[in-house]
């Protein structure tokens, strides 16, 4: 066994901290909005223009005009606020988010990021990963633990383009939860059934008990 992607997700909300100014990025950790307890004041911002995003909306009840940086449509709570995405990045850059939960292609054993390019495939542009990546808090990273093929994506080394040196501070695989110390990937938690084994199995990196 191991965690499904709402599992995922659900374990990752228990990161957040009541209060908290909170950035999600494209992919698995837009699933995070809808695990946050009701009355958290946890406020989600959306590097389009949202600070107060709140979960997917009902089928029949969206708005085309509130998505997020995926493209996707959302909802705001009572109190969230829409912006230009200069006014969203200066919120960024000036340190005022909290947590940026981002997906990854790698992370290195030093906390090295690489999530916006793969080499020789298709560029789409790195986005606002590199300013969440530089200018917020803290960075949790949601991924599968390997990739479709079997590679690992917990490496010694990021081999991909590099989006932020050294940042990322606690990963939530499929199998696990592992934290980046200043000795390298550090195991925090298993998914249930998972064995110590088979997360060693699935990583290019020493994995410390």
């Amino acid at each position: 066994m191991s965690f499904s992607k709402q599992e995922i997700a659900a374990r990752a909300a228990q990161e957040i901290a009541p209060g908290s100014v909170v950035n999600l990025g494209i992919g698995l950790p837009t699933l995070v909005a809808d695990h946050i307890p009701e009355g958290s004041d946890v406020w989600l911002q959306s590097e389009n223009g949202i600070l107060g995003m709140g979960p997917f909306p009902y089928e029949g009840d969206e708005d085309p005009q509130l998505i997020n940086a995926g493209k996707q449509t959302v909802t705001i709570v009572p109190g969230g606020s829409t912006f230009d995405s200069a006014t969203s990045f200066s919120m960024i850059r000036g340190g005022h988010v909290d947590l940026a939960i981002l997906g990854a292609m790698q992370v290195a054993q030093n906390g090295d990021l690489a999530n916006w390019a793969i080499p020789g495939g298709r560029v789409l542009g790195i986005g606002g990963a590199m300013d969440l990546a530089a200018g917020a808090r803290r960075i949790l990273v949601l991924t599968s633990h390997v990739t479709k093929k079997g590679a690992p994506k917990l490496v010694k080394e990021c081999s991909f383009p590099l989006t932020a040196a050294g940042v990322v501070a606690r990963i939530i695989t499929d199998l696990a939860v592992i934290d980046v110390t200043p000795k390298g990937f550090r195991l925090v938690e298993l998914a249930p059934g998972v064995s110590e084994e088979e997360v060693r199995a699935g990583m290019d990196a020493e994995l410390l008990a």
